[in-house]
């Protein structure tokens, strides 16, 4: 089977990577004791693995942090290492950090609860399916504000979103501002518009609780954000700001970015490319190329809410393939959750539908491993691709 791709579409395919990560976690399961296994590995068709919600939850799975020693805590973040880039890897510790700092904070809400609520170590990792040669099998880093979602089809293809991020405090942040450029270059790009520019981008006054695409798996051809974000019901927006907000694929809100100028093009630019960092290098490079084959005109920038830190806002940029979506509104703009997805790549639902496809068609090479040739006919290579 030959990979069916026009030029410059994403191949998927990252040999290096996907070896790397293989091979890290074998060795990591090698070193798990048999309620470490229990905790951390679970089917490839549990639903829980599409659940991303980066809020801390009651129902968590995965082995924590808090249950690892040292060497495995050292190579469970290595993996975290091979999946993004230096710099985005350098953006996950300091989110992590960022805990110790917001139970000084919130040690009034939090009570009795704040060191157990607040900690570096309350980070999930998560294995779904058999990872080993020429299987489909995915891993998950979850926990506060960080959810990394990787997942290598019959190790060929890998699929590294939706990768979200999130900061608190964001205002004020000291030397701990992961997210500083992630929202930032949002500010600059609409601080630098014009006032026809800024009427295109500006899509509403109000801004969405959370994510406009929510936490769906794969996102439709429309979604409303909700009314509230989950567990936070002090901001609240109406079902007319709902529609306002809404997110089309065919009809992306906002100013095409070949209504900007040189300068501005320049920083929308930087913005897209901050986030493809969050991305595994091969990946970045080959969706920057998609995107300068296809143009400006496929890329939009939207933004709603406050132009001003400390006010509640939104911005989102949307290609044809990638959807980026940053969210401040909670805490008086002082809680930021940001996230990049792929319209139709999300937990390698492309990747997963040309496999499932050919397996169809042609069988599974690892099913003959183990079924007797007594009584068939030898035949052409049936799993070339």
């Amino acid at each position: 089977m030959t990979t069916d791709i026009s030029a410059n579409e994403p191949t998927f395919e990252d040999p290096e990577t996907i070896q790397k990560l293989l091979v890290g976690v074998i060795g990591l399961l090698d070193t798990f004791s048999a309620e470490q296994r229990a905790a951390a590995l679970f089917a490839f068709d549990d639903p829980r693995r599409l659940d991303w919600d980066i809020i801390p939850k009651p129902d968590r799975i995965g082995v924590s942090l808090h249950n690892l020693d040292r060497h495995q805590k050292v190579v469970v973040l290595e993996l975290v290492r091979l999946a993004v880039s230096p710099e985005v890897y350098t953006k996950v510790l300091a989110i992590m950090q960022l805990e110790h700092v917001l139970r000084g904070l919130e040690a009034d809400f939090l009570g009795v609860a704040a060191p157990l609520w607040r900690t570096s170590d309350s980070y999930f990792f998560c294995l779904f399916g058999r990872p080993g040669f020429e299987d489909t099998w995915s891993f998950r880093f979850l926990g506060h504000h960080v959810c990394l979602n990787i997942t290598v089809v019959n190790q060929r293809w890998i699929s590294s979103t939706p990768s979200a991020l999130g900061q608190q405090p964001a205002l004020n942040a000291g030397v701990l501002n992961p997210l500083a450029a992630d929202e930032g270059l949002g500010f600059d790009l609409i601080h630098s518009l014009d006032d026809a520019q800024r009427s295109k981008a500006i899509i509403h006054d109000v801004s969405p609780a959370d994510f406009v695409s929510r936490q769906v798996p794969l996102i439709g051809a429309l979604e409303y954000p909700d009314h509230y974000d989950l567990g936070m019901p002090q901001y609240q927006i109406s079902s007319d700001d709902r529609r306002a907000l809404a997110l089309v694929r065919s009809a992306p809100s906002g100013i095409a970015a070949d209504e900007l100028t040189a300068h501005q093009s320049d920083i929308l630019q930087r913005l897209i490319d901050t986030y493809l960092a969050r991305l595994p290098a091969r990946a970045a490079s080959e969706y920057r190329a998609q995107l300068d084959a296809k143009g400006p005109l496929s890329i939009h920038f939207a933004w709603a809410g406050g132009l001003e830190r400390g006010t509640p806002h939104y911005f989102r940029v949307q290609t044809g393939a990638l959807l980026i979506e940053l969210v401040n509104s909670v805490g008086g703009g002082d809680h930021i959750h940001s996230v990049i997805r792929d319209f139709e790549q999300d937990f390698a639902h492309k990747s997963l539908q040309a496999f499932d496809a050919h397996v169809a068609e042609r069988g599974s090479h690892l099913s003959t491993r183990t079924t007797s040739s007594e009584g068939t006919e030898l035949s052409e290579n049936d799993w070339s691709w």
